[in-house]
C-alpha cells in the first residue's frame, strides 16, 4: 500500500495543542510548530477503519481489553523485539507519564529520590517533584557528539540517595541514544545489587534507525524481568496519543499489584473505546505502515544533517539512534539558553523545545521534531538558515 507522508495536513482549529494554543503558551502566533513529540501524518488506515467501524455502530459504553487485544500487543512484541508479554503481565493506562507517576506512588514514599538521566524528558523531573519525592540526577556524558552513561556516577547516587525507583528513557528522548544490550546489562545489574526497580520507558522503541536495535531491558533476563516495569504505548508509534492509551508490562506479580493499586486509586479503570481498537488494530496489521513512516523519517533526518553540514556548519546534530525528535547542538555560536530560545522564536519563526527544559545540561541544544511532511521541514530549515546567516 502507498502512503503519502507529503500530503500536508491542516491542523489549526482543531484543539491542536502543537498548532492551536501558542498564545496560551506564552509565544507568538503563526510560529512553525516542530516541538511536541506528535507527528503531522494520519494515523494508518486500519487504525482510522477500526474506529470508523467503532463510530458507526454508536454505542460507547464501559469498555475493556479481551483476549485479541492482548494477541496483537503481545504478537507486536515478539516479532519485533522476540519479547515475549503474557496477558496477565499487562496493566492499561491512559499513558506512560500517568504510569510514571503511579509508579512513584507505588514504590517510593514522599521525600524519597526518584533517579533519572538529564537531559531527559522534561516530564519526570515535573511528576517527581509535584509527588513530594526529590529528583535525583545521574546526568549523562557528551563527548564529540555522542552521549553515554557514567555507570560510576550512577551506582554512586543510587547508593548514597538509597534511590528505590530510576526512571530509564530507552531509547533515549531528547538525545536520541540507543542503548546496547551491554549498557543495559551493566544499568540493569548495578539496579539489583541495591534494589531498584527499574521503569524503563520504551515508549519510542519502535523508531530505531539503521545499525541499531532496541533491547527491551526486561527482555535479557529473568532477574531484569522481575525488577522492571516496561512502559509501552502506540501513541509514538502510530500517532495516537490523543486516544490516551498506553500498556505497562510488569512481570513480577507484587510490583504488579502494587502498581495497579496506585493506578487504579485515581479512578482510572475502564480503556478509552477509540484507544483500544486503534491500539488493537496498529498493532496487529499496522507493520506496513510503520516501514513506510521509518523509510520516510529517514529521508527527512537526512535532510536535516545534510542542512546543517552545508547551510549551518556551526550547529551540530547530535546524530540519532532512536526516535524521531533531533537533538541539535547551537553552542558554538555563543548564545545564552534565553538568547538562543529568542533567535528561534523573533528570527526563525520557530517553536522547538529549548535545551534547558530537559535540565540545565541541555544548555545550547534545541529539540526538533522531524515527523512532519519533508516541505515542512524544508521551510523550518530555510528559516534557520536565514535567522542564523550573520550570527
Amino acid at each position: 500500500m502507498e502512503y503519502d507522508f507529503d500530503e500536508i495536513i491542516d491542523r489549526r482549529n482543531t484543539s491542536s495543542l502543537k498548532y492551536d494554543f501558542a498564545k496560551e503558551r506564552g509565544m507568538p502566533e503563526g510560529l512553525l510548530p516542530l516541538w511536541v513529540a506528535d507527528m503531522d501524518f494520519r494515523a494508518p488506515p486500519e487504525a482510522l477503519s477500526a474506529m470508523r467501524e467503532k463510530l458507526e455502530h454508536g454505542v460507547f459504553g464501559y469498555s475493556v481489553a479481551d483476549a485479541a487485544y492482548y494477541e496483537a500487543l503481545a504478537g507486536w512484541f515478539m516479532r519485533g523485539f522476540g519479547y515475549r508479554v503474557e496477558r496477565e503481565w499487562v496493566v492499561t493506562s491512559p499513558g506512560v507519564v500517568f504510569a510514571a507517576v503511579a509508579a512513584i506512588r507505588a514504590f517510593t514514599s514522599e521525600g524519597e529520590g526518584v533517579l533519572i538521566q538529564r537531559p531527559v524528558y522534561y516530564p519526570f523531573s515535573q511528576m517527581i517533584r509535584a509527588n513530594g519525592r526529590v529528583v535525583v540526577n545521574s546526568p549523562l556524558v557528551e563527548s564529540d557528539g555522542r552521549y553515554s552513561i557514567d555507570f560510576d556516577d550512577l551506582e554512586r547516587k543510587i547508593a548514597d540517595n538509597r534511590v528505590r525507583l530510576f526512571i530509564l528513557c530507552s531509547p533515549h528522548n531528547p538525545v536520541g541514544r540507543v542503548w546496547t544490550r551491554g549498557e543495559l546489562e551493566r544499568l540493569g545489574e548495578i539496579c539489583l545489587k541495591h534494589s531498584c526497580i527499574v521503569l524503563s520507558d520504551e515508549v519510542h522503541c519502535d523508531f530505531v534507525y539503521p545499525g541499531h536495535r532496541h533491547t527491551p531491558l526486561a527482555s535479557i533476563s529473568p532477574e531484569f524481568a522481575e525488577n522492571t516495569l516496561t512502559c509501552t504505548a502506540p501513541s509514538k508509534t502510530f500517532n495516537l496519543p490523543g486516544l490516551q492509551v498506553s500498556n505497562t508490562i510488569i512481570q513480577n506479580a507484587a510490583l504488579r499489584a502494587k502498581f495497579a493499586r496506585a493506578a487504579r486509586s485515581t479512578g482510572f479503570e475502564e480503556m478509552n473505546i477509540f484507544g483500544l481498537v486503534a491500539c488493537q488494530s496498529a498493532y496487529a496489521h499496522g507493520e506496513g505502515w510503520l516501514d513506510a513512516l521509518l523509510a520516510y523519517l529517514a529521508g527527512n533526518l537526512g535532510l536535516l544533517r545534510s542542512f546543517l553540514s552545508e547551510s549551518l556548519p556551526k550547529a551540530r546534530l547530535v546524530e540519532p539512534e532512536g526516535t524521531y525528535l533531533a537533538w541539535m547542538d547551537f553552542r558554538g555560536f555563543g548564545l545564552s539558553p534565553e538568547e538562543l530560545d529568542r533567535m528561534m522564536v523573533e528570527r526563525a519563526g520557530l517553536w522547538l523545545d529549548g535545551g534547558t527544559i530537559f535540565g540545565e545540561e541541555g544548555a545550547g541544544f534545541q529539540r526538533i521534531n522531524i515527523a512532519c511532511p519533508r516541505a515542512a521541514l524544508r521551510q523550518a530549515l530555510e528559516r534557520l538558515a536565514a535567522a542564523f546567516a550573520e550570527a
